[in-house]
């Protein structure tokens, strides 16, 4: 007489059921069972909970002595988007950080990492400030900003105020600390790299190669000047250059209303032409959009009005990310 075989279709539905979708069709021999579940994009917390309930499930079938269970996790491609100058004070920290905000806005998975390891800014445009980050497994865990999007930055693990004096490869190391993260269901990681054409970037570069760069200048010609520094530097690293962005393109009075150009106009524009590469948009300089920045509030993520030239430049960043899957 043969033993009793369970119904491994039925224990394979239900399985279905309880994973979402995340277990392997089951294999029974001499009483014990195999399976696979699939935990790509699982915490370690959420992977011992789904194999609890699954052996909670086959506990009370007789016929299964044993349950052997293997989790396998699909290598996830992170796209890192690089938002690079040539030099500082051309706005490149808030263009990253509305970047993110605006493409979390519009559904993306997306995190921020504010790679200027000698002058972090993120932490007090995103609003997170004060917070330190956990680790699991080695790993450092996303701090969620206040507008909804993961994020790490130096800043976070020194005291505000604090000078980081480290030479290079101490810069380098601490980066990717910041980029290997556990980023989980993230897809799309926004880089606001420190200004210049330095140590940095080229160790980022060599490691955690970018899929694309967004370069960030002013109106004016020796901005435009350093700018096409930071072009040479991608073009020579092979990084695909995404786009110009054209920042405090001008300042409208919020008194009188009428508008000024105190950096020039249109300057940026025309460097993209002439470098052959698309122009992505103007930032205008603005009290709101400055008032929300110092607040931790990015603007992208307010008012329609403030938030318009950054969600406009996010739309173009999602045509040349959806292109180039």
């Amino acid at each position: 007489m043969t033993d009793p075989t369970p119904d491994l279709k039925s224990i394979a539905e239900r399985l279905a059921t309880l994973t979402r979708g995340r277990a392997s069709a089951p294999r029974l021999k001499e009483g014990v069972l195999t399976l696979v579940l699939d935990v790509s994009g699982l915490s370690a917390d959420q992977r011992a909970v789904m194999e609890a309930a699954v052996r909670a499930e086959l506990r009370h079938i007789p016929e299964i002595t044993q349950v052997r269970i293997a989790m396998t996790a699909e290598k996830k491609t992170l796209r890192i988007i690089a938002v690079g100058s040539g030099k500082g004070g051309v706005g490149k920290s808030t263009l990253s950080a509305n970047l993110a905000v605006a493409l979390h806005r519009l559904g993306h998975r997306v995190g921020l990492v504010d790679a200027d390891i000698y002058g972090p800014s993120q932490p007090r445009l995103m609003g997170s400030e004060g917070e330190k980050p956990t680790a699991e497994e080695k790993q450092m865990i996303p701090i969620v900003s206040r507008s909804g999007v993961p994020m790490l930055s130096m800043g976070h693990l020194v005291d505000p105020g604090q000078a980081i004096a480290w030479r290079g490869p101490m810069a380098g190391n601490a980066l990717g600390q910041l980029l290997d993260a556990k980023w989980e269901d993230v897809d799309t990681l926004i880089v606001d790299l420190p200004p210049g054409t330095g140590d940095v970037q080229l160790s980022m570069m060599s490691k955690h190669k970018p899929a694309g760069a967004i370069i960030v200048s002013t109106p004016q010609d020796l901005a435009l000047m350093d700018a096409t520094r930071a072009v040479s530097l991608f073009e020579q690293v092979e990084v695909p250059l995404i786009g110009l962005v054209e920042n405090m393109a001008g300042y409208v009075c919020p008194h009188c209303g009428e508008a000024s150009d105190p950096f020039g106009q249109g300057g940026a524009e025309a460097a993209a032409a002439h470098m052959g590469m698309p122009f992505l948009g103007r930032i205008p300089l603005t009290i709101g959009i400055r008032t929300a920045s110092d607040a931790g509030l990015p603007p992208a993520g307010g008012d329609e009005n403030e938030a318009a030239p950054f969600l406009a430049i996010a739309r173009k960043l999602e045509e040349w990310l959806n292109a180039a899957r």
